[in-house]
């Protein structure tokens, strides 16, 4: 059993990262929007479509992001699995996401190679590694649910992991999803759909924190009080450090 829990986290972990690279490649413009949609007519409104899609993805995130699910969860799968679990729910909706988007005309701005176009490029590719920066800052393993069966797997105990601020969380609260806002906003070509999802992550984001840091007050108490005094949430707050 544990052999199998420890399997199903790589596999997790895999699909998340696949997911996470459905969006980015999409974004980018590698993959299209809409790869598993084809010509479907979907008999909506496209953009009725787009923001039910980003609704009900931002939804299953926020649900299963919440403690209360977690606590219901391990009800039903080993507590090591948990998190492997929120990491495969996160991979598949992310790609069925972009594969389900429907692909719109229309350009809100594009900027031909230059200068500008060159520094749009380097703030998404930016924003997607100060991402993942921001993962190892805390412990991308344990963020990813590999920590938790490799743990569980070597039938040693797991220690929680410790409140730190280090590195770029020592100014911003939550700086992967300051990542993902610039990625998401600045590239040299904005299409339709690409800004459609923009804003649909946009206001996940918004959302999100909101019940976020709600969960971490409850959680951390005081000292998640004052560091939320001393940083930004998602722009870094400089000299509030003592």
């Amino acid at each position: 059993m544990k052999l199998f829990i420890f399997f199903y986290g790589l596999v997790s972990y895999f699909i998340g990262v696949i997911g996470l690279a459905c969006i980015i490649a999409a974004l980018a413009g590698i993959i299209p929007f809409g790869f598993l949609l084809g010509e479907t007519d979907i008999g909506l409104n496209p953009v009725v479509w787009n923001f039910i899609l980003v609704g009900v993805w931002g939804f299953i995130h926020s649900i299963t992001a919440r403690p209360s699910f977690k606590r219901i969860l391990t009800n039903f799968i080993p507590e090591p699995a948990e998190r492997s679990t929120y990491v495969l729910i996160s991979g598949v909706t992310s790609a069925l996401l972009i594969g389900f988007w429907t692909n719109l005309p229309g350009q809100v701005w594009h900027f031909e190679a230059g200068s500008l176009s060159f520094a749009l490029w380097g703030l998404f590719w930016f924003g997607w590694a100060f991402l993942l920066a921001s993962t190892f800052a805390i412990n991308h393993f344990d963020l990813f649910g590999l920590r938790q069966v490799f743990v569980n797997l070597r039938k040693q105990g797991r220690a929680p992991l410790k409140f730190t601020e280090r590195l770029m969380y020592r100014y911003i609260r939550h700086p992967i999803q300051t990542g993902v806002l610039i990625g998401v906003w600045c590239t040299p070509s904005m299409s339709v759909p690409h800004i459609i999802l923009s804003i649909g992550f946009t206001a996940y984001i918004v959302i999100g924190l909101w019940f976020e840091e709600r969960d971490l007050v409850a959680e951390h108490g005081e000292s998640y009080l004052d560091y939320r005094k001393r940083t930004g949430a998602v722009l870094p707050k400089f000299g509030g450090r003592v």
